[in-house]
């Protein structure tokens, strides 16, 4: 039985003992998609992941190092760190991977006694665990485990197996059973296989990733919470290590722009008294962009170069009777100041001449027609509002997404004031309205929509939710696709006004080696010819935080991959045991689900309420992962090179208001073009609209509505700098001898190198070496004159982020010091020798050349002018001049004595302090114990006590009776009695 319903290996001719591969893992085929682990069954994945033949070695290190500890650790605990949280049900046979020689799999020999390794990989953590099965026999250190009973391939059927059942490992002190942690990601060998170990009774039948820690029930289990601490340390440094080692923070900017930085200009729309413009739909002729914001809607003329200008505008505020029950329900102060109000959430074109919009209206959704003449708004009536529950959030701060398909909305969102309770919903158009059903559970209270895209027969939401299917020890979210058949109905007895064709799937973004990408945050389409190729980009943020950062990715899937997957099995609840495992019952006819015509038998629909959740995940391709970043939102356009070659261009929202613009070529390889703050103060995007026509980015923000340019060319100065940019929209033009936004491509008038980004080959008539040739010839020199007495500071533009930067005076390359380079400027104190030719070397991409140069003369003693550098423009130019006195000009370098004699003051007042607040302590108790014993005078002839243990001994008891004290209550020594 191959990868669902596929046609795949049979298992039973090959055995582990036999010390090779299988055949079917040699050859693999286009027809079995999936990622081959080792050697074990086909991954019921689509064709798009990749083969992970080892774990990366963080782990084994990391497992190493748990071994060792092993050696060290009394018995009891040995077994319960063997077959705790971090040693598992394993079912792949011996893998042919290489761990580190402590915990290397070693051959299998010829008895049921050999040493068998076992591995399980999750597709989602990406690693895997080394399991040696026979422990201390091993000769290195291991899980004091038995070895699996072995049972033969039967000729009956392939589910006859071994009845001996494994002795279980108690923990010490009696107190339950170990825990145990399966990392499931594959489909298990089929149970008979000679290699198949036994497992727990209860074990769900899932493939996808599921975590169980099976916990003992009664009293604290000590060795379980060892497993479990064992295991999150585990978890934490392998993704630390994983992510240090595949690539740190990830792509890095090339060049990054202030707020406020001339270098990029941008048009900013603003209108006094509005805010929060968050919704933006571009007209049919692609000149008009409508905007909804706070109680107000309005159309922008964006044929403007340079600033989108306001053509009208219509006012829909919430009324005073509904802002006064949203603050009578909401009795935090704070959400009534800034929520109750009506909030534009959905915005849709109907035609030429109507759109559709929707608002919060003050935790009252609403909506109404807008009526349009020339692209102008008219005014709205208040006979057309209507109720807006189900198409757009009661809150703000819910997210919702919207599609309009063939005059029908499709809306996800959420449908109660509290917030906890999600829907889909199709209104408006010919057909039914139809919701989920809430009773059924099909979606978690949390459920976050973030997109809604249209295919040929359904309509996909993309969201994320808490994973109901996994037990994990704290609330695990995960990204979802969810299909609706455009043809749905309803049912007639069961399900009736509700989605009979409504089924989910997991999305999985993730990297080798690495923890996922579990929360969706923004899907786009990504369009191609035929449209069955086409692919949804979607952007992804995790739940873990590693170095205490967030990280982003972009993955792409496939629609074929997707259609695949709701074509695949089903999961369903076991009732017992409240766990999600695979559906193994008979077929039905038609398949539940499907987007068949006619209405569906009582059977399919009493089937689609309980097996609405798939058993194949949807596996997508990162693109980009950048660590440090949380983006939020995503559009996205192909261009062509020079060549002739497609390039994805996406432009990537953040959280802290930037937009990036990556690049992502034929071979999968990404860079950052550019990274732009938009935004003086920290916020996130709320909305990105590409426009081509119109050559522009549109941002919706807070404050109002951004224009970026798609490419600012111009910045690139240089032949060099253009072509080392890599940015598909930006070409160096000969005739100009500039960098321009290309247009009308052709190989005799533009220059260009996508693919290298090699300015020695597209720079030059011929090709050259990157770092054999460097361009030391400057395009302009700037004349400096050198004041007596002062110090000169030369500036260097970081032009790049990528390059590396240093200073030659003429031929020789001066060394940095804090003294002569200070943030990268050059400090230059006029004295002999120090005139001549200073320029500014970058080296990027393995090509070095001239940022800036300087020609710094003297005014007693002016130089020749250097043969070679004839023929090159000269511009006289002022710099940071910084004049001193004395031997002041003759330092050399910076004196640091001051601050010496500061950190030595500093630290003797420290010391000072704890010495004086360690012996306060001790001197009051002595105080006090002095105050309680009092001193008594010591008899005659005794010497005063010779240590301090002496002095502190309490002095002896004295009996006295009443003949020794007088009548004035005074005692009376033994020379009186």
């Amino acid at each position: 039985m191959g990868p669902r319903g596929m046609g795949g290996p049979d298992l039973r001719s090959w055995s582990s003992e036999a010390g090779g591969q299988p055949s079917w893992l040699k050859g693999r085929g286009e027809d079995q998609a999936g990622t081959w682990v080792g050697v074990g069954p086909p991954l019921a994945h689509p064709p798009l992941a990749k083969p992970i033949l080892s774990p990366p070695p963080p782990v084994c290190s990391m497992l190493t190092f748990l071994s060792c500890l092993r050696l060290i650790l009394p018995g009891p605990f040995k077994n319960c760190l063997g077959t705790g949280a971090l040693e598992g049900a394993v079912r792949a046979p011996t893998p042919p991977f290489s761990c580190p020689p402590l915990l290397r799999p070693l051959p299998a020999a010829d008895s049921a006694e050999a040493l068998d390794a076992w591995v399980r990989v999750s597709p989602l953590l990406g690693w895997g665990i080394c399991h040696n099965s026979r422990g201390g026999n091993s000769g290195f250190p291991g899980p004091e485990l038995p070895v699996p009973a072995r049972a033969r391939w039967a000729p009956g059927g392939p589910h006859s197996h071994s009845s001996q059942a494994e002795p279980s490992v108690p923990c010490p002190w009696g107190l339950g059973t170990p825990s145990f942690l399966f990392l499931d990601g594959t489909p298990a060998p089929k149970p008979g296989h000679q290699d198949f170990p036994r497992l727990p009774a209860q074990e769900p039948s899932a493939d996808g990733l599921w975590l169980n820690m099976a916990l003992p029930a009664p009293g604290p289990a000590p060795c379980s919470l060892l497993g479990l601490f064992l295991f999150q340390l585990l978890l934490s440094t392998t993704t630390t290590m994983t992510t240090a080692g595949s690539g740190g923070q990830g792509p890095i900017p090339r060049v990054k722009y202030q707020a406020g930085d001339r270098r990029r200009a941008l048009g900013f729309f603003h209108q006094k008294g509005l805010q929060d413009f968050d919704t933006l739909l571009l007209s049919g002729d692609g000149g008009t962009l409508y905007v909804g914001a706070r109680e107000a809607i309005l159309a922008l003329n964006i044929q403007d170069p340079e600033v989108p200008r306001l053509k009208n505008m219509i006012h829909w505020p919430a009324s005073d009777g509904k802002k006064s029950e949203c603050a009578r329900k909401t009795p935090n102060r704070e959400v009534v100041e800034t929520q109750c109000f009506n909030f534009i959430r959905v915005l849709v074109s109907l035609n030429d001449t109507h759109l559709y919009a929707c608002g919060t209206f003050a935790f009252s959704p609403a909506c109404t027609f807008l009526e349009l003449q020339d692209s102008f708004l008219l005014p709205i009536s208040e006979d057309k509002v209507v109720e807006g529950k189900g198409q757009s959030p009661f809150s703000p701060a819910h997210k919702h997404t919207a599609v309009l398909v063939d005059g029908t909305l499709y809306s996800g969102t959420m449908n109660n004031f509290l917030g906890n309770q999600p829907v889909l919903m199709r209104t408006l158009g010919s057909q039914p309205v139809l919701k989920t059903d809430t009773f059924l559970c099909w979606l978690h209270s949390d459920a976050s929509f973030v997109a809604a895209i249209p295919s040929t027969q359904v309509v996909y939401f993309f969201f994320e939710e808490t994973a109901s299917e996994f037990d994990f020890f704290e609330k695990l979210h995960t990204s979802r696709v969810a299909q609706v058949c455009k043809n749905d109905v309803g049912g007639e007895k069961l399900l009736q006004k509700k989605w009979t064709t409504f089924l989910k799937a997991q999305l999985l973004c993730a990297q080798p080696g690495q923890l996922p990408f579990n929360i969706i945050r923004h899907a786009v389409l990504l369009p191609a010819d035929p449209p069955a190729a086409a692919r949804v980009l979607a952007v992804f943020t995790s739940q873990w935080q590693v170095g205490g950062t967030k990280s982003s990715a972009v993955c792409a899937f496939s629609l074929r991959d997707i259609e695949w997957v709701f074509k695949g099995t089903y999961k369903e609840l076991n009732k017992e045991t409240s766990r999600w495992t695979t559906y193994r019952g008979p077929s039905i006819t038609p398949r539940p689900g499907s987007c068949s015509v006619g209405p569906s038998s009582d059977k399919a629909l009493t089937f689609i309420k309980d097996h609405y959740l798939m058993d194949g995940q949807v596996v997508g391709v990162p693109l980009l992962v950048k660590s440090g970043v949380e983006y939020t939102q995503l559009a996205v356009e192909t261009a062509q090179d020079l060549e002739g070659r497609s390039h994805l261009v996406l432009y990537l929202g953040t959280a802290t208001g930037a937009l990036h613009k990556a690049v992502v070529s034929e071979d999968s390889s990404a860079h950052l073009v550019e990274e732009i703050q938009l935004f003086p103060r920290q916020e996130p995007v709320r909305n990105l609209q590409l426009v081509p026509a119109q050559d522009a980015v549109f941002v919706g923000s807070s404050a109002g509505v951004w224009r970026v340019p798609r490419a600012n060319c111009s910045v690139y100065e240089s032949c060099v700098d253009c072509i080392l940019a890599r940015d598909p929209h930006c070409a160096w033009h000969l005739e100009s001898q500039m960098c321009r936004f290309l247009s009308a491509p052709s190989l005799n008038t533009w220059k260009q190198d996508m693919k290298r980004g090699n300015p020695g080959w597209a720079c030059t008539n011929g090709p050259m070496g990157r770092s054999h040739r460097p361009q030391s010839r400057p395009q302009i020199i700037k004349e400096v004159l050198a004041v007596p007495n002062s110090i000169l500071e030369l500036p260097c533009p970081r032009l790049s982020a990528l390059a590396s930067y240093h200073w030659s005076h003429g031929a020789a390359t001066i060394q940095e010091t804090p003294s002569t380079v200070y943030n990268g400027s050059l400090l230059l104190m006029p004295r002999d020798g120090v005139g001549g030719l200073y320029q500014c070397m970058a080296t990027e991409n393995g090509f070095s050349y001239p940022v800036v140069s300087y020609w710094v003369d003297s005014q007693d003693q002016p130089l020749a002018l250097d043969p070679e550098l004839t023929g090159i423009p000269r511009e006289r130019v002022q710099v940071p001049l910084t004049r001193v006195s004395g031997r002041a000009a003759l330092a050399d370098q910076r004196s640091y004595w001051p601050h010496f004699l500061v950190v030595t003051i500093l630290l003797a007042l420290v010391l000072s302090g704890a010495l004086i607040v360690l012996l306060a302590s001790p001197l009051g108790a002595l105080r006090a114990r002095g105050k309680v014993q009092g001193c008594e005078m010591l008899p005659p002839r005794e010497k005063a006590p010779l240590s301090r243990e002496q002095h502190l001994q309490p002095p002896k008891e004295q009996r006295t009776s009443a003949s020794d004290v007088d009548a004035d209550n005074n005692h009376l020594g033994p020379e009186v009695a």
